[in-house]
């Protein structure tokens, strides 16, 4: 080859001699160190056995690897390579036996003593323990009727022990606390939230195993009492002082609107304390839920605001704010680790933080030197050093994101953004461009093995948040340094870091709410592994495609689409809803949810089911965007927990609730949404009528008296009578018991025949065979989750319906189903199970 043909393969415009051009990447360290995070996931949590054989069997051959190296090489290349190979394969087993036996030692560390016993025997125990982490709080699940109380959960380390019988050990176990309802809320709730690590305190409480799978604990604690912890130690001063900065950086926000008040600490330090259950999911829809954690990118924004633009750090004309203020290149050097001192100390010396700032560092350097490949065997050397240290690390799904994320912007993104560069994208747009697509393409997968979703607006959101993140990172850092001087000038600058807080939040909910904002996806490795294939199938047509701007415009045109999913599109490709439905029921599993077609886009909503992602997702595809009235009828947690996904979004005119204000939480949580969104609440009326575009409606139940409410609040449940204009007849029973429907056939003896029934509680054995028979239904409904736990619903009551001549559906099995037609052409269309 020519001289000149050397210089123009090169691809550089000053030829193969330009001075900051790089050779091929370094991959030596790469087995190694995936060999050894590889053994460590495999020997955590396997018995000791198994993982003493593997080590003596990987001890074994790489013996033999190295002794096959130490013989003198044969003639020429070949030798030279045999001795080479056996050194490399040599270490790649030494790093998987180190990987292997470091998760053995801790595994038998953390099971050494007598609380993993005592765990087994769900003994109740007191014990002296060491805060490991922040308190974090719980959300709340629907079991049945009835909501989980909130509580706190942290880490710690078990240091004595006294049993029931009282037994005293030392040990040093670690422990997952639960600290329930007390804790979230009441006497005591400030003093466990405010909790530091290294904190010593005295619990009692009652030990139990783990949850299956999770290796790093050996127990779980579930504190007894409701009041504040006893403390027998305070933190050290390094904590105190990383406390105090942070809670510098919550009082400053104070001030700040809903959404930048809750975010602004997550995105600086991690605190993720006072994002709403429904800011968090929509940040998860949209694969932003990075930004909630302590990301290395926070530390590299902060750096690179010392060094100034990244590809002039190692040049004369280096800008940044180091240069400016005469600061040399090595005292920068040194700043910079102080500030990474710094940051590691405010946001805790935990795993994760020391992992985010590993890869931060390596990140930066990487942009500041413009050698990206030559930091590969970087991060392969802090991969090694950190699974070897904490081997529970092999296993978390955090660790795994944040390295693929750091390895996608060393490898595929440069490429990617040379390629878009080529093209005549410009530079800043292309590198941006193709780190989030990079990022995303190596994530999904493993964000589909444990969510099961693929989002569809992840690396769009991502794009637009990008654009927010350095500045309110910059400012959210100046503030906490601010605030233990000069708090004024701390909330000045919280209050400028919140313009652009509140945007990454407002790209949050407006991505989260596009209709396909999320695609459902197997789940567990099948899917994340089906993914990957596709993901690759999708970049190799993309590459392929990019001549062609016709492909191009289509394959943009159907993404739009699935994203925006029009009704009429939505109908046609998946044949639901049916055209002029009249009745809905959603499939929201153990709970209700029913739709009435209420005109154009409109419906009106009756209960919102346990979970507000399955309400949202069942509006979503019925088309409805404006609720005329939510009617509640009655309070427990499987009708109205989620009441946030019916309001997302759309224009609600009022809830209707029943007169019993029981349970007391539940109907609390209702008036307080109801309150946040700026809706009106009303109660039902006994007889009451209604009329909204062809839906006419009454009020048979709850019954005006003192006896209101002695059957409990399944009893109370608000009952109507729908009559649709040319449609079928619905009577809507909620959860009545016998005791509630005979009165309902005392009531209203003259009740007629209806088309639709929805049955009550879910189908439960507990029925009025007379109510059955008055109102005689062509269909019945119910609502249930599959493999619930109450057996709903009944054999029985389903034998009971047909023999009366009713068909029944039910969600369990048929998902969910419409009802289209009128007297003859009456019919149920089942979407089937999702």
């Amino acid at each position: 080859m020519t001289r000149a043909a050397v210089h123009a393969a090169s691809g550089n415009p000053l030829g193969a001699a330009a001075p900051r051009q790089e050779g091929p990447a370094d991959l030596r360290l790469v087995p190694p160190a995936l060999a050894a995070w590889a053994a460590a996931a495999l020997a955590t949590g396997a018995p000791g056995e198994w993982i003493a054989g593997v080590v003596l069997a990987g001890l074994a051959l790489a013996g033999v690897a190295l002794v096959r190296a130490a013989l003198p090489p044969g003639p020429g290349a070949r030798g030279v390579r045999r001795r080479v190979n056996g050194v490399a394969v040599a270490a790649v087993l030494l790093c998987a036996v180190a990987g292997a036996g470091s998760a053995w030692l801790h595994g038998a560390d953390r099971h050494r003593g007598p609380v993993p016993g005592l765990a087994d025997r769900y003994a109740r125990v007191t014990v002296d323990l060491t805060v490991t982490s922040d308190p974090r709080p719980t959300r709340p699940r629907v079991h049945g009727d009835r909501l989980s109380a909130a509580g706190l959960v942290l880490d710690a380390d078990i240091t004595r022990v006294t049993s029931a019988d009282g037994a005293v050990t030392a040990v040093r176990t670690p422990v997952l606390v639960f600290a329930g309802a007390g804790a979230g809320a009441g006497k005591g709730a400030d003093v466990w939230q405010r909790l530091l690590p290294s904190t010593g305190l005295r619990l009692t409480g009652r030990l139990a195993p783990p949850t299956e799978g999770d290796e790093r604990y050996a127990a779980l604690l579930r504190v007894e009492g409701s009041g504040p912890p006893r403390t027998v130690r305070p933190p050290t001063g390094l904590q105190r002082t990383a406390g105090h900065l942070r809670a510098g950086l919550r009082e400053a926000t104070e001030g700040l609107p809903p959404d930048a008040r809750a975010l602004l600490p997550g995105l600086v330090v991690g605190d993720t304390s006072r994002i709403p259950p429904e800011l968090h999911d929509a940040f998860t829809a949209t694969d932003l839920s990075h930004l909630l954690a302590v990301s290395g990118s926070n530390l590299t924004i902060v750096l690179a605001l010392l060094i100034g633009p990244p590809g002039l750090a190692l040049r004369a004309e280096r800008r940044g704010l180091a240069p400016r203020l005469g600061i040399s290149l090595r005292s920068t050097a040194l700043l910079g680790g102080v500030l990474t001192l710094a940051f590691v100390v405010v946001c805790r010396p935990e795993p994760s933080v020391l992992r985010a700032a590993a890869c931060g560092l390596i990140t930066l350097l990487a942009i500041g030197t413009g050698r990206r490949r030559s930091l590969i065997p970087a991060l392969a050397a802090a991969v090694l050093l950190l699974v070897l240290w904490d081997p529970a690390l092999a296993r978390s799904f955090g660790f795994v994101l944040s390295v693929l994320a750091t390895g996608a912007l060393l490898t595929i993104g440069p490429r990617w953004s040379a390629a878009m560069r080529r093209r005549g994208v410009p530079p800043r747009l292309a590198e941006v461009l193709a780190a989030a697509a990079s990022a995303q393409a190596v994530c999904a997968p493993v964000v589909a093995v444990f969510a099961a979703r693929v989002s569809l607006v992840a690396i769009p959101c991502n794009l637009f948040a990008e654009l927010a993140v350095a500045p309110a990172t910059v400012l959210g850092f100046a503030a906490l340094a601010a605030a233990p001087a000069a708090m004024p000038v701390a909330e000045l600058l919280a209050r400028c870091a919140g313009w652009p807080a509140g945007w990454i939040a407002s790209v949050a909910r407006t991505g989260a709410a596009l209709p396909g904002a999320e695609a459902e996806w197997p789940g567990g490795w099948r899917g994340g592994g089906l993914l990957a294939v596709v993901t690759v199938l999708v970049v190799c047509a993309v590459r392929r495609i990019r001549g062609h701007p016709w492909i191009a415009a289509t394959c943009v045109v159907l993404l739009l689409l699935a994203v925006l999913r029009p009704a009429p599109f939505t109908r046609m490709v998946t044949g639901w809803p049916p055209p002029g439905w009249a009745l809905a029921m959603c499939d929201v599993g153990q709970g209700d949810t029913m739709v009435l077609a209420a005109g154009d886009g409109a419906g009106v909503v009756v209960d919102a089911g346990p979970d507000p992602r399955l309400a949202d997702r069942c509006l979503r595809d019925l088309g409805i965007t404006r609720v005329p009235l939510l009617v509640v009828s009655h309070f427990h947690a499987d009708h109205v927990t989620g009441l946030p996904g019916v309001l997302r979004g759309r224009r609600v005119g009022a809830i209707q609730t029943t007169t019993l204000q029981e349970p007391r939480e539940q109907s609390e949580f209702v008036r307080r949404t109801a309150r946040a969104a700026r809706v009106p609440l009303v109660r039902a009326i006994p007889g009451e009528r209604r009329r909204v575009g062809p839906l006419d409606w009454r009020v048979l139940w709850p019954r005006a008296g003192p006896g209101l409410g002695a059957g409990g609040p399944n009893d109370a449940s608000v009952t109507l009578l729908v009559r649709t204009a040319g449609g079928p007849t619905l009577l809507l029973l909620g959860d009545l018991e016998p005791p509630a429907q005979q009165g309902l056939s005392r009531d209203h003896p003259a009740l007629p025949p209806v088309d639709v029934l929805k049955v009550a509680h879910h189908g439960s054995a507990f029925q009025d065979p007379g109510l059955l028979r008055q109102v005689r239904p062509r269909l019945a409904l119910i609502s249930c989750g599959r493999d619930n736990p109450y057996g709903h619903p009944s054999p029985r009551t389903v034998g009971a319906l047909r023999a009366g001549g009713a068909v029944v559906l039910r969600t369990d099995t048929d998902g969910a189903v419409a009802v289209t037609g009128a007297g003859t052409g009456l019919r149920a269309v089942p979407r089937g199970p999702v």
